[in-house]
């Protein structure tokens, strides 16, 4: 079930960089629809990815600030032991299964499924979800909440203002397009 704060979900860097995707991840997060965690390994990675895309570095320090600030029980610590000992198709992934198991999570949230296999995941009694895959989840058993995290995110979208239908548009651009679309029939 995805509908409580004990639903555990690590978010991978590539759901946590795109600015809309995040964004609804946080708000949906904020008004307890599930628990987001992360490590230092996924928030570098996001550093990175920032700094490549031009966001100076001091945005940057910033954005992951107000991440752990908004979250504080979200950083993984004590998981990179784990990593050397666990076998992924892509082993730069491999933080991100330690940091899952580490916590005890039931999730992970990435859009790179081919590279976290569901045997093996099932092995540490994991499993792995694309964002919009997650995110319709969480719609389909909490839509009143869904709906209100949703509107809210609207209200602070302030850079530029934004109407619901163009942050619809925004997440079927990110790739959240059953995301969207669920949300605007229960709009």
């Amino acid at each position: 079930m995805i509908h409580s704060v004990r639903f555990i979900a690590v978010l991978d860097t590539n759901v946590v960089y795109p600015v809309i995707i995040r964004d609804i991840l946080f708000w949906f997060a904020y008004y307890d629809l599930y628990t987001p965690k992360w490590s230092e390994h996924i928030f570098d990675e996001w550093k990175r990815v920032m700094v490549e895309k031009e966001v100076s570095e001091e945005e940057a320090n910033k954005r992951i600030s107000k991440a752990n600030s908004a979250f504080p029980d979200a950083l993984v610590q004590n998981y990179k032991g784990l990593i050397d000992h666990l076998e992924l198709p892509d082993k730069d992934d491999r933080h991100v299964l330690a940091a899952a198991i580490k916590t005890n999570a039931n999730l992970i949230v990435t859009n790179n499924i081919k590279d976290f296999p569901e045997e093996y995941l099932q092995s540490f009694s994991l499993s792995a979800k694309t964002a919009d895959d997650f995110l319709t989840d969480i719609i389909d058993l909490n839509q009143e909440q869904a709906v209100a995290a949703f509107k809210e995110m609207v209200l602070n979208k302030k850079n530029p203002k934004q109407d619901e239908f163009e942050v619809l548009n925004l997440l079927r651009n990110a790739g959240l397009k059953d995301t969207a679309n669920y949300l605007h029939a229960l709009l």
